[in-house]
């Protein structure tokens, strides 16, 4: 069975501060259910197989939601099944390793799995997801943002079912804004707020690291010069058409390169990921962010230890994505997690029963103002405790709306490895050559022809 001393296990991101006070005292509860949950798991083990269903849900690292969520549905389910929680590695690729390692050697223990959405499509080509049922497919959709049930199909079918989803926003300092006389409340460009930066001497928070985080940033930008990575997918790796040289694709390293060699990315830009470039905004350089929400509950925690002034938060502002041109609008970032359910569980109608428990309108908001992950249920964003909590809920729900995942395809590692290797670090693109480079490299890769 799996290991359930982990259920519950408060993880939190690296480097990122705790949440603030509402957070923890609901956390409070929520560890007192996660050990009500640990005890029916035990029992429901050590049955003799006569008993109540245990269905094991695999999940990604978090503060503890995904476990409270398991013990409420549990609750709810009423002696029809037990939810256990086992928790996965933290980074999506080991996550990813795990699960598909065991899916290839037929696991029936793996019911549930909290999947990030670019994997997806690797895992329903191989057939490790139980198809979903028509009923529920329906379900699962209504009130849902595009981006989510997008990032949950694959062959024009939905695999998975819509949990929770993210997205970056443009964060700024008002009085920075201000001050160049940029009007927020109206789209700005890349360019723009470059040009904000440079005369104002703040720093443009973007994440050049070699890892996904390039990746994504990348993904934005060509998403919104109306092009895509990958412009003519196909299950045959060889003919997969990537669109890194089209005009999209070369206006997307036109900014890239813009943005590195601008003066206002900071002297770490080949190392930046989404907690150094928060940790830069917070300070008296902070100007502009592209970041997901959790720099605001990390700023109010901040106050609350006495580590940053009052006057920092109460300076930031929100506002959809930059645009790469001002004609066109943006496709900001869309992450999260979605739903699989096992091709070899024992129990794939209980598990898709559970699914539905899970991502139910009243599971999501207690994610949300809990845990601080964005649902993927567009009326959780009417929920007057999200708004307290997320003033900027409203401006979440706009940007997943307008969201593009990255490219649905079963061979994502090995596009998102060439991104990274080519374009990084950002100051090294050049717009004439760098999409070419990128494109023979990640051809050759799909071919075996070579190694990343």
């Amino acid at each position: 069975m799996p290991d359930v001393s982990r259920v519950g296990d408060d993880n939190l991101e690296a480097g990122r501060a705790g949440p603030p006070p509402s957070y923890r005292r609901r956390r409070a509860v929520a560890g007192a259910a996660a050990a009500g949950l640990l005890s029916s798991v035990l029992a429901a083990c050590g049955s003799d197989g006569g008993g109540v269903p245990t269905l094991t849900w695999y999940t990604n690292p978090d503060s503890g939601g995904q476990a409270e969520i398991a013990a409420r549905c549990t609750e709810d389910a009423d002696g029809e099944y037990v939810i256990e929680t086992a928790v996965l590695p933290r980074e999506a690729s080991q996550q990813r390793e795990q699960l598909i390692r065991r899916l290839a050697a037929n696991d029936s223990s793996i019911d549930i799995m909290s999947l990030d959405p670019p994997f997806i499509p690797e895992f329903a080509e191989a057939g490790f997801l139980a198809p979903v049922p028509e009923d529920v497919a329906g379900r699962v959709t209504e009130d849902v943002v595009e981006s989510a049930i997008e990032g949950s199909t694959w062959d024009d079918e939905l695999v998975a079912v819509p949990f929770w989803a993210n997205t970056q926003l443009l964060w700024y300092r008002e009085s920075v804004a201000e001050a160049a006389g940029l009007d927020m409340s109206q789209p700005v460009t890349w360019d723009e707020i470059v040009q904000a930066a440079q005369e104002q001497d703040v720093q443009v928070g973007v994440q050049g690291i070699r890892a996904e985080a390039l990746t994504v940033w990348f993904n934005a930008l060509i998403e919104s010069a109306g092009g895509s990575i990958i412009e003519e997918n196909s299950t045959d790796p060889s003919a997969i058409e990537l669109g890194l040289t089209s005009e999209a694709g070369i206006r997307a390293a036109e900014v890239m390169n813009m943005i590195a060699t601008s003066g206002t990315a900071g002297p770490a830009l080949s190392t930046a990921n989404e907690d150094s470039t928060a940790t830069a905004f917070e300070g008296p350089n902070g100007g502009f962010n592209v970041n997901y929400p959790f720099i605001y509950p990390r700023a109010l925690a901040a106050v609350e230890a006495g580590t940053m002034d009052a006057s920092v938060p109460e300076d930031y502002g929100w506002a959809i994505y930059p645009r790469v041109d001002e004609d066109t609008p943006a496709a900001p970032p869309y992450g999260g997690i979605n739903l699989g359910v096992g091709a070899f569980s024992q129990h794939p109608d209980l598990a898709y029963a559970a699914t539905e428990c899970i991502t139910s309108t009243e599971n999501q908001a207690y994610y949300f103002v809990t845990n601080g992950n964005p649902a993927s249920d567009t009326t959780v964003y009417d929920d007057p405790e999200v708004l307290e909590q997320f003033p900027m809920a409203p401006t979440i729900r706009d940007s997943l709306e307008l969201a593009a995942p990255r490219p649905q395809t079963p061979y994502y590692s090995e596009v998102s490895g060439g991104i990274q290797r080519v374009y990084h670090p950002p100051s090294s693109v050049e717009p004439e050559t760098t999409p070419e480079a990128a494109t023979e490299l990640i051809n050759a890769v799909l071919r075996k022809e070579q190694l990343l």
